[in-house]
């Protein structure tokens, strides 16, 4: 049996909404993902996975009380026994609530049909084994001390059709390729691994903007350089953060603070509105498009409530001035939704999420930032790490290159930063012209997860370095 395409579904989901009760708010947002992964590693394919999944999740607003269910069935019966069944969840739970939440206020809606750059080109299997196969023999070739070699292709493609009973009605078409290149360097019973990814929303060209050979040559020469490099001594210092340490910071140790659900709980960005937070060179947003770069790995072009995705102005030259929003905080706080409201599958409901999340360029020069810094660092590489509500972080740096008179010194291992987020920003004294969005691959955990990105230009300030000595 064919399964109903898209604008045969969304006429099922706008025909259904003669479920609705009048006074009750019922949303319906149908969901179908393919995934297909790939992974090579010297010279074998390694793994090939296919998944699918799909159906339709159900919202309804009855009784103050939000209900939630789901169905892998996208059939008219299988959605209006879903809303039969979000309805009696809610006002199952009613009697229970002792706040009671009123509709949200009217907003504008998104109708219509939107697909992302390139969301229809297409590559065969082939091409795609073909691909990881070349990358990983690339990184394994290009030194003679690389043991080892792997790259991952992943593709993601999603289609949505989102209709609820106070006017939204659309569809929604994205394909999310990712790209990750691993090499293990050796030497004399010693080992480095280093890896570079890249991640979009859109076709392979929207990956693909630099060459994912020289990808594969990067991870392999960093994995080298660090097999025997120093760790530097530890300490407050000033730095030159690149692009995708910058869109960690951002993402981990400020992102999830003005998210509206964390900050009504309470984070350090709670009753901070109107407050200086950052040095006025700072200015912070989260945006649902690609800006100042094509192919921002978190690209949302309507949001899972059915609002077009807008560009929220979180820091606008150092003064925290708004946070993340769905319909019902966006109603609390008194102001216009954000189009935040991200779900990861049929099965899940929207919560308050990121999307692409970046500080503004600036007016300097990497170069000249360097040269005018008489001692300090270069860190390159975005490792792992934690952060938490109060703004402290903790990161893990790949690469750290020591400036002494405005001069670069040789590459360095094994540094983490760390310091409190807003504290950071407010030391922040130059910011480049140059810009990247360096964090679409992999994805962000808050209870579900979600597919975003980070980055900007390269900011100079300071915090702690730690190395060899605390």
């Amino acid at each position: 049996m064919t399964a109903p395409s898209l604008p045969a579904i969304r006429q099922i989901l706008e025909d259904s909404l003669q479920y609705a009760n009048e006074g009750d708010l019922l949303e319906l947002r149908y969901h179908h993902k393919a995934l297909r992964t790939l992974t090579a590693r010297d010279g074998r394919l390694e793994r090939s996975l296919s998944r699918t999944r799909s159906g339709v999740g159900v919202r309804v607003l009855a009784g103050g009380t939000w209900g939630f269910a789901c169905t892998s069935e996208a059939s008219p019966a299988a959605v209006a026994r879903a809303i039969t069944a979000a309805r009696a969840h809610a006002l199952g739970s009613a009697a229970l609530r002792r706040d009671r939440r009123a509709p949200p206020p009217p907003t504008r809606l998104a109708v219509g049909d939107f697909a992302v750059d390139d969301v229809d080109e297409q590559h065969s299997l082939d091409e795609r084994i073909a691909l990881v196969l070349r990358l990983a023999a690339h990184a394994r070739g290009a030194h003679a001390k690389i043991c080892s070699a792997s790259t991952t292709f992943t593709e993601l493609r999603s289609e949505k059709a989102i209709v609820t009973s106070d006017g939204a009605a659309c569809t929604v078409r994205l394909v999310r390729p990712e790209l990750s290149i691993s090499a293990v360097a050796e030497d004399h019973g010693q080992r480095m691994a280093q890896a570079e990814s890249l991640g979009a929303t859109g076709g392979w060209s929207c990956l693909f903007v630099r060459d994912p050979a020289q990808l594969a040559e990067k991870a392999a020469r960093r994995a080298v350089e660090l097999l025997d490099a120093p760790v530097p001594a530890g300490g407050r210092a000033q730095v030159i953060l690149s692009p995708d340490l910058v869109g960690l910071l951002v993402h981990e140790a400020i992102g999830h603070t003005v998210e509206a659900d964390f900050v009504q709980s309470g984070t350090v960005a709670t009753g901070k509105l109107g407050e200086r937070v950052a040095s006025p060179l700072v200015t912070l947003r989260d945006s649902g498009a690609s800006v100042h770069a094509a192919g921002a790995g978190g690209t949302e072009p309507v949001d899972d409530e059915g609002v077009p995705s807008t560009t929220a102005t979180i820091i606008e030259d150092g003064v925290l001035t708004g946070y993340l929003h769905n319909r019902e905080s966006a109603a609390r706080f008194g102001v216009a939704p954000t189009g935040n409201a991200r779900a990861w599958e049929f099965s899940d409901a929207p919560l308050i999420r990121m999307r692409n999340t970046y500080i503004e360029p600036g007016e300097s020069e990497l170069g000249a930032m360097i040269e005018g810094t008489p001692e300090g660092w270069l860190l390159e590489g975005a490792r792992n790490g934690q952060a938490d509500s109060t703004g402290e972080f903790t990161f893990g740096v790949a690469q750290a290159r020591q400036i002494q008179g405005g001069k670069l010194g040789p590459p360095m291992r094994g540094v983490t930063v760390t310091g409190l987020a807003f504290d950071v920003l407010q030391t922040v004294d130059a910011v480049s012209r140059e810009f990247a969005w360096d964090l679409g691959s992999g994805h962000c955990g808050k209870g579900q997860p979600a597919k975003v990105d980070a980055g900007g230009p390269y900011l100079r300030c300071t915090l702690t370095l730690a190395g060899a000595q605390a």
